[in-house]
């Protein structure tokens, strides 16, 4: 009917008063929980709201000699940081941004985009090493651009032109893929770590921890005081073992020249220098290297980074004769061995020839190792058979790591029966014995494993664990201590000792394969070799082509037993181990020198006088291949009250 109205049931009013009073005590307990049982919770996030907290980075440890002098140091340098704790709409300001820093917007907007899922608390290393002109720009625009600002950071300055680059490694930012792995979980996007040698195998002690300092910010993100600072705790020193007056002998004898060298105290282990051939320069790692940089050393067929001492896995050529020495006698053969060597000798229907076309004659043990007759090794190697060969050589440490404490050491090849069933599913067959009896075949060792192996015959039998660093500088408690300290005792027979040492002692002599290495006044012991690195059928064919050549090997010793130190050449290409034994006495004698050198008394009253090494920068001359390294020996006045200083080459002390 017209004008009735419809009238609200007395339950539906009754329910929609009851929601509404619900929706008033729900409302009415969140106001209390946030202003009453929450408050301080509340308080304390907005007083973080308007504190800022930025991070102190700590600088890296230095790395010195084992006589403290500095091999690598830091540089003070400047990162710009990009705040994200503001309101400031980062992509709207990516352009000017890129603008003042020499980057490109999309640069910019990448990095912001590839730390977005950071707390934005945390800044961001938008530009690492900026230029003078570049912090000026933040500094004057802090008003227009308040999420832009810089922090000092120490840059690592490494010694140029690739001075003991492969040992030393090299530092860079911790990349997503490592932040993936559980040794670097407590660690930080952008984080400066060790990548490569010493710097990545000690990161721990060299790495330090970062400091931090909070600031009180406004609304708009603009810093408008400071409340308090935690001091970064810079990373420990480091101190080799290696010598620097040695390492930059080893360095010139084998500049020029591919391949590698190491020097070694056989007593304990140390090691006293580390070169391989082509280097790299880490400085261009300080910073942030470039994608063409980093595409050119890693599509370089010399392979730069690679370390040659512990990487390069090569057969051994002749230097192998050593090991079978000790096998045959060890064994009751070689004692009693005498062949005779018309240049080549027949094996399984196979001839196989001597390195000397006309022979050596009549050849007993002695004999065969200072003129490497490799007929006389080819019988020895078939009267020993494969397994007992791998038996001593494993014993010795081929084959192995040697648990030198640098990363990414190889392990090497020393074949046995086992070892071809197990890798290649085949039998062994008794002629490929013969290739092994002279350091041919699957035999293959790195610098360092052949070093290690000499050593502990040239020590009767003491097989000592390689290191780069001295162990009594590193933290009391330090796990790595106790295994550079470990010994093994090798039985050898103290008669078959002295004849093998005595007769690699006449490889530098006249009637041995490497008398030009001669030096007068040292006794030096060693042993020469050289390996094919492909077959000679395909060598004749290549004859003239410098791929095909021949490395050139030699492992050398002063005094002849128990010595002081030890040295292994890889020449790469060089043909004959007597090349390979000139580059290594060059390293003996810098070592003998240093070691007879004493203070001595100059013309004149009162003049007491010292000769000492340096090593230092020489500027680039214009000449397009950049600054050199130049090392030399000074005469010091010690007797002048006052000693005038010498003025440090750029960027080094």
């Amino acid at each position: 009917m017209f004008g009735r109205e419809e009238k609200v049931s007395a339950i539906r009013l009754t329910a929609v008063q009851y929601i509404i009073l619900c929706i008033f005590l729900v409302l009415a307990y969140g106001l209390w929980r946030l202003q009453v049982m929450q408050s301080d919770k509340y308080a304390l996030l907005a007083e973080m709201n308007r504190i800022r907290n930025v991070p102190i980075l700590a600088p890296r440890g230095k790395i010195l000699d084992r006589e403290g002098r500095i091999i690598v140091d830091n540089y003070p340098s400047f990162s710009a940081l990009l705040l994200r704790d503001s309101s400031r709409d980062l992509n709207a300001d990516a352009d000017l941004i890129a603008q003042g820093l020499h980057m490109s917007p999309e640069e910019v907007r990448q990095r912001v985009r590839r730390f977005a899922s950071l707390p934005r608390y945390q800044p961001i290393f938008l530009k690492e090493d900026i230029t003078p002109d570049e912090l000026a720009f933040i500094e004057s625009h802090k008003n227009e651009l308040p999420e832009l600002d810089t922090i000092m950071a120490h840059r690592r300055l490494y010694p140029r032109n690739g001075f003991m680059a492969h040992m030393i490694g090299y530092v860079g930012e911790v990349t997503e893929d490592m932040l993936n792995q559980p040794q670097f979980e407590l660690y930080n996007p952008g984080d400066v770590v060790g990548v490569s040698g010493v710097e990545k195998q000690y990161n721990n002690l060299l790495m330090g921890k970062n400091g931090s300092r909070r600031a009180i910010v406004d609304s708009r993100g603009r810093e408008m005081g400071r409340l308090d600072e935690t001091p970064a705790e810079p990373g420990k020193q480091l101190k080799l073992s290696v010598d620097l007056d040695l390492q930059i002998a080893a360095e010139q004898a084998l500049e020029g020249k591919n391949g590698a060298i190491v020097a070694m105290d056989p007593r304990t282990g140390e090691i006293l220098a580390m070169v391989s051939r082509p280097t790299f320069d880490p400085n261009d790692f300080a910073v942030k290297i470039s994608k063409e940089e980093w595409n050119k050393l890693v599509t370089d067929q010399d392979k730069p980074l690679l370390n040659k001492a512990i990487q390069a896995q090569l057969a051994p050529g002749s230097t192998f004769k050593v090991i079978m020495s000790v096998a045959g006698w060890q064994e009751g053969i070689a004692p009693t061995l005498n062949v005779h060597c018309n240049g080549g000798a027949t094996f399984y229907g196979r001839r196989f020839g001597c390195w000397v076309k006309g022979g050596h004659g009549a050849v007993d043990l002695e004999k065969a190792i200072y003129q490497s007759c490799d007929v006389f090794f080819y019988t020895l190697a078939e009267k020993l058979g494969i397994d007992r060969i791998a038996k001593y050589a494993t014993t010795l440490g081929l084959g192995q790591k040697t648990g030198i404490d640098l990363p990414n050491e190889v392990s090497g090849v020393m074949p046995s029966e086992e070892w071809k069933i197990r890798n290649f599913k085949q039998k062994w067959f008794a002629g490929e014995t013969i290739s092994v009896g002279i350091g041919q075949g699957a035999v293959t060792i790195t610098p360092v494993q052949l070093m290690r192996a000499v050593a502990a015959v040239s020590m009767d039998g003491r097989l000592v664990v390689p290191h780069v660093v001295n162990p009594t500088g590193l933290p009391e408690g330090y796990v790595e201590v106790q295994r550079y300290m470990e010994v093994k005792n090798i039985p050898i027979d103290s008669s078959g000792w002295n004849l093998i040492t005595d007769a690699m002692a006449r490889v530098v002599l006249p009637e041995g394969t490497a008398p030009s290495a001669h030096v007068p006044g040292i006794d030096i012991a060693g042993k020469t070799g050289s390996a094919q690195i492909v077959s000679l059928a395909l060598r004749a064919k290549h004859k003239n082509d410098e791929d095909f050549a021949q490395n050139g090997w030699f492992v050398g010793f002063t005094p002849r037993r128990s010595p002081d130190i030890i040295v292994v050449v890889l020449f790469e290409g060089g043909e004959h181990g007597k090349l390979a034994a000139r580059l290594a006495t060059q390293v003996i004698k810098a070592y003998v020198d240093k070691q007879r050198r004493v203070p001595t008394k100059m013309a004149g009253p009162g003049k007491n006088k010292v000769e000492i090494g340096g090593v230092w920068t020489d500027p680039a001359d214009g000449d397009g291949d950049g600054d050199h390294l130049q090392s030399g020996r000074f005469l010091l006045d010690v007797s002048r009250k006052k000693v005038p200083l010498a003025v440090a080459a750029p960027g080094m002390r």
